[in-house]
């Protein structure tokens, strides 16, 4: 999973990429409102994490301008303390949650996971298809009841295609989930991340859609 992270603090900015990223998240930093309207009309992201007080354009015009794309991007505001008045705007202009700063990283990322989980139209926490159970939380997958080591990558390809179940999704919009700009990426990575997948679960359970891409069938 994606995420825009739209902090100029640089202490808070690093801390935050620092711990997402250990959660297993791809994340992209930027520093300025501007700079991040032009990312998030150009790329696509699972969630956004979004300061107000930026330089350049700030953090609620960012905010108005993703939804007048109709851009539906979960979005996590945040705000000091003190100011209620910019919680209330934040979410009236269509944020989907707020934290207080200072926040706690394990809470932050928990908000993300349950905002993504909602935005994909699903309310337990864990993914069930056929005899695979994937627990985004815990990192963990059952296959047949046992569990299954997965590669973050690995890991995190699966959820996108369970999240995603009955859609083809193509190649550049897993490779565009997956990696950040500052991701290095061979040209046969994903194909490699397919095969050992298919090796763990069986050959079946990811179908190739020869010229379009890749879908997992079955329903949650």
């Amino acid at each position: 999973m994606r995420i825009l992270l739209i902090e100029d603090d640089n202490l808070i900015g690093d801390a935050t990429k620092v711990g997402l990223t250990d959660d297993g998240y791809s994340v992209d930093w930027i520093k300025n409102g501007n700079e991040a309207d032009f990312a998030l009309k150009s790329s696509e992201f699972d969630g956004v994490v979004l300061d107000l007080g930026l330089p350049g354009m700030d953090g609620i015009d960012v905010l108005k301008s993703m939804r007048k794309r109709k851009d539906k991007t979960p979005v996590i505001i945040l705000t000091a303390r003190d100011l209620i008045n910019e919680r209330v705007k934040g979410l009236d202009t269509g944020a989907d949650d707020y934290l207080v700063k200072p926040f706690d990283l394990d809470e932050l990322s928990a908000r993300l996971r349950a905002l993504i989980r909602r935005s994909s139209g699903r309310a337990e926490p864990n993914i069930d298809i056929g005899n695979v159970s994937l627990n985004p939380a815990s990192f963990e997958v059952y296959h047949e009841g046992k569990l299954v080591d997965f590669s973050q990558k690995e890991f995190a390809l699966l959820r996108l295609l369970m999240e995603s179940s009955g859609r083809v999704l193509s190649r550049s919009h897993l490779e565009e989930h997956l990696y950040g700009w500052n991701d290095g990426i061979e040209s046969n990575a994903l194909e490699v991340h397919i095969h050992n997948i298919r090796k763990k679960l069986g050959n079946t359970f990811i179908k190739t859609v020869r010229g379009v891409g890749y879908v997992i069938s079955g329903k949650q």
